[in-house]
């Protein structure tokens, strides 16, 4: 049986790191606002264990997923600390864009993530705005295409934007795609041409 919201706050302090990460992982699933301060609190007394990295993966996760605005500078704080779990710079990636001010909006955290300039962060920020199905300004579009653009064809980095960016203005969208959907890599060449039919599908839509 799944934990209830009230099982799994009490679980985050078992003795047992597994027990801990189900019960963040359950939290996440729940995306109820009212667990995030025992969440953050869980995450700030976990973060120096390096051998837990997937649990404080779980409980970064969670945080974005149940809207705790109070969280973002600690998590902003984190993404400026060196780790060698790179997975850490994904969740956080992801919940510092869900965490996003209604007043900025997409622009401001994504921005922030591409002038730090981790590829994993990029990469979490990016997830999250394809799973949000986000519409982003042309500037901003400009701003994440300046970051792609010069990688690797193989890099898989432009995977999330692929997936994100039916939506997305410009004659520079399109050509991204166009570019991703001929490219070497499987997934993000599928993820492109799904993205294009899209794109093309609104455009004979529209009156």
């Amino acid at each position: 049986m799944a934990l209830t919201l009230e099982k799994a706050l009490i679980q985050l302090s078992d003795r047992a790191s597994a027990k801990r990460r189900s019960a963040a992982k359950r939290l996440g699933k729940l995306a109820d606002e009212t667990a995030g301060p025992a969440l953050l609190h869980a995450l700030q007394r976990e973060i120096g264990d390096r051998r837990t990295w997937e649990t404080q993966y779980e409980m970064i996760m969670a945080l974005g997923a149940c809207g705790y605005r109070p969280a973002i500078g600690f998590l902003a704080e984190l993404a400026q600390e060196p780790t060698d779990a790179t997975a850490l710079y994904l969740a956080l990636g992801d919940s510092i864009v869900r965490l996003r001010s209604p007043q900025d909006g997409f622009a401001a955290p994504l921005e922030w993530c591409l002038d730090r300039g981790d590829p994993s962060l990029v990469d979490g920020a990016l997830r999250a705005v394809a799973a949000l199905r986000a519409v982003l300004d042309a500037g901003t579009g400009d701003r994440i295409l300046d970051f792609l653009d010069p990688l690797d064809p193989y890099d898989g980095l432009r995977y999330w934007a692929a997936v994100a960016a039916t939506e997305w203005p410009g004659d520079r969208v399109r050509v991204f795609l166009e570019s991703c959907a001929a490219g070497p890599r499987t997934d993000v060449a599928d993820a492109a041409a799904t993205s294009l039919e899209s794109r093309h599908q609104g455009l004979k839509e529209q009156p």
